[in-house]
């Protein structure tokens, strides 16, 4: 692996990890939990709260150290695996290194929440009336776009041998 795509792992997975964080501190130091900003009427708001579970709140009525074990566990492989194909497509494939950055850098943020605080912190609230989509943060939001990127290549068939 080249060293421009060392850089680009540090520099998108660290950008991702660094915005994470300062938002979630920003978050637990000026807004109670479970108190909230309305930022878009009736749309968007800034909603404090820990997420037990993972994504959807996923295992959230297990114990907590069931939940500990699993989402530790699992997000250190998922970690190591998306590390390891990084390696193996970074200097061939761009577009899919910056996706797996980004998988990687939300990982790691949302891994640090979990040694932290045992929960992720979580605060964009997205709704419409009564139908709200489940809180979420900067390193949801970055998985979710490195897996969009994942998808597309694994769909139009543009992932290489591994």
């Amino acid at each position: 692996m080249k060293s421009k795509a060392i850089m680009r792992l540090i520099l998108v997975s660290g950008g991702v990890v660094l915005a994470d964080q300062i938002t979630k501190f920003l978050i637990t130091r000026y807004l109670a939990l479970y108190d909230h900003i309305v930022v878009i009427e009736g749309f968007f708001n800034i909603n404090h709260v820990l997420n037990p579970g993972g994504a959807f709140g996923l295992f959230a009525t297990q114990s907590p150290g069931i939940r500990k074990f699993v989402f530790l566990f699992l997000s250190s492989l998922v970690a190591l695996f998306v590390v390891w194909m990084y390696r193996k497509v970074a200097d061939s494939h761009i577009f899919l290194s910056y996706g797996l950055a980004s998988i990687f850098g939300g990982a790691v943020g949302n891994l640090i929440d979990r040694f932290r605080f045992g929960k992720v912190v979580d605060f964009l609230d997205f709704y419409l009336g009564t139908a709200h989509w489940p809180a979420f943060n900067i390193a949801d939001s970055a998985i979710s776009i490195g897996m969009a990127i994942l998808i597309y290549h694994v769909v139009f068939n543009k992932i290489p041998e591994i």
